[in-house]
């Protein structure tokens, strides 16, 4: 039974080293620990001070492809002290799921690769790759030779009756070249051939970040990932601290324009922040402060003064934008006009996400693209 917890406000402060305060660093992999077959610069360096920290460090992937076992070998290829137990993937979480509801030996339709049949073998499945041996469930999960007669297949049995799952619905996974298509793009192919929605095992979904909670007996877990809609999507969703680092796919724009449920509680440009403390945001008025940077909203622009830090910066026009776009719509003042004809005035729109321009903020901090 997962514990109910409260994810700390966005841009919370942190008076001590994240890896002091934390006890268990739940990683996303693509675009925070590598990219394709390459580590991103620094992050194991970072990783390995914060092990000698304390901090126990855990890798959390929605990507279904490989067995936790393979992606600790490549993750020791980094000069990582790393083992197969400190890995979980969604295709675990959506085996511990089916598992949950079929008795052991149930056969299960893999659209995917061997990260889903191993997971499923580790819970007691039998994967299956036709249609043919009548499963009671289909579980679907990126690889790259995931082919159209897989997808089929997949569709087949759904239609069939089985009980459809899927690893994650990311649309894009980065790679060495560029975003590429992931698993919700396939996930989409068979949706259009059936007339129901997969259960969702990996982020944002709760399975994938409750089943790592559980399995590396996490107390103060930090969610660490690049990805607004899943992993800190994820995070918030099971009431834990995230940290987002600007080294994946979403950038400071994206952060601007992220609803309530996508808003991290720490955010830096990599893993170095794990060995370092977190400034807060103070508010007096419009005016939103962090370090030596002041930020607020005028005329539909973020005006910023100050120097320091970067991403002290980064906080503060953070800060300023989401109280401009949470604020409540404000009554305009009445003209003569219209309080002589008794009427009430129309509310003055409050600004939308993305319509603040931060662009000339975000160069005089000098974090522009």
């Amino acid at each position: 039974m997962s514990t109910e917890r409260t994810a700390p406000a966005p841009l919370s402060a942190c008076d001590e080293p994240l890896a002091s305060r934390y006890d268990v660093a739940l990683l996303d992999l693509d675009g925070v620990v590598y990219v394709g077959p390459d580590p991103v610069p620094d992050a194991p360096e970072n990783l390995r001070k914060a092990a000698k920290e304390g901090l126990r460090i855990g890798y959390i992937t929605n990507n279904a492809s490989r067995p936790a076992r393979v992606v600790a070998e490549h993750l020791a290829s980094f000069g990582l002290d790393v083992i197969a137990e400190d890995v979980v993937t969604s295709a675990q979480a959506a085996a511990k799921l089916i598992a949950g509801e079929f008795p052991k030996g149930s056969p299960v339709l893999v659209v995917g690769g061997e990260g889903l049949t191993s997971a499923l073998e580790e819970y007691g499945l039998n994967p299956v790759r036709t249609s043919d041996a009548h499963p009671v469930a289909v579980v679907q999960g990126f690889h790259p030779d995931v082919n159209w007669v897989m997808l089929a297949d997949g569709a087949h049995a759904i239609n069939e009756g089985a009980k459809w799952y899927a690893t994650n619905l990311d649309l894009t996974i980065p790679t060495a070249a560029g975003m590429a298509p992931g698993n919700g793009t396939l996930v989409q192919a068979i949706r259009a051939a059936v007339e129901v929605d997969p259960i969702v095992a990996g982020k944002p979904e709760r399975p994938l970040l409750e089943t790592s909670i559980e399995r590396l007996n996490a107390e103060r877990p930090l969610m660490i990932g690049d990805r607004l809609d899943s992993d800190i999507e994820g995070a918030n969703a099971v009431g834990i601290a995230s940290l987002w680092v600007a080294t994946g796919v979403h950038d400071a724009h994206d952060l601007a324009r992220a609803p309530k449920n996508q808003r991290p509680t720490y955010v830096a440009a990599g893993l170095a922040a794990l060995a370092e403390k977190q400034p807060g945001v103070t508010v007096e008025g419009p005016r939103h402060t962090c370090e030596g940077w002041t930020a607020e909203v005028v005329n539909g622009a973020v005006s910023v003064k100050g120097e320091g830090e970067p991403y002290d910066g980064l906080r503060a026009i953070l800060s300023a934008v989401w109280a401009a776009v949470d604020a409540p719509a404000k009554p305009t003042a009445k003209t003569a006009k219209s309080a002589g004809r008794g009427r009430r005035p129309l509310p003055k729109p409050t600004p939308t996400p993305g319509s603040i321009a931060i662009d000339a903020a975000l160069h005089r901090i000098g974090l522009d693209k």
